[in-house]
């Protein structure tokens, strides 16, 4: 029979791996839809932007895969992202088979989902159960986030 303290421990553990988890998935999303907008410009200096921040979140992923075995976890094999992030790459695909591919769309929907990303790390540091090291890493990658979403608008706004 657990202790009331051992209960709690282990409640608190699953619900790191869980936000941990959550994040990796995401971004893993993030890297392929990346990968997958540098495929619909041809903009040589937008596909050098597009493949840094592919680069960029492959590296967060491999921090929070590194975090998530030093706590004797091992994460799902599901680096092909999430069913959502799934859905928005085929919208990316269906969009600029059907419209226009410019540019200008393309930093739309990478505008879009860098807000999203920035939301679900805001929502993820509100959790009590984070420890310093981990807080700082979700810190470091939430202020990364927001320095992108700066410089895509700055590159729309190129583009108008």
């Amino acid at each position: 029979m657990k202790t009331t303290r051992e209960s709690a421990r282990e409640a608190s553990h699953k619900r790191l791996v869980h936000i941990l988890s959550d994040l990796l998935e995401k971004n893993y999303d993030a890297e392929k839809g990346y990968k997958k907008a540098i495929e619909h410009t041809h903009n040589p200096d937008l596909k050098k932007f597009l493949k840094n921040q592919a680069v960029q979140r492959n590296h967060f992923a491999t921090e929070i895969d590194r975090k998530l075995h030093q706590l004797n976890e091992h994460p799902k094999d599901n680096n092909n992202g999430s069913a959502l992030g799934n859905i928005h790459r085929f919208w990316m695909d269906f969009k600029s088979s059907w419209g226009k591919k410019d540019d200008h769309s393309i930093l739309e929907e990478c505008l879009r989902g860098e807000k999203a990303s920035l939301k679900e790390y805001k929502e993820k540091l509100k959790e009590k159960n984070l420890n310093p090291e981990i807080k700082t890493m979700l810190e470091n990658h939430r202020d990364s986030i927001e320095k992108t979403l700066k410089q895509i608008s700055l590159l729309e706004d190129l583009e108008d």
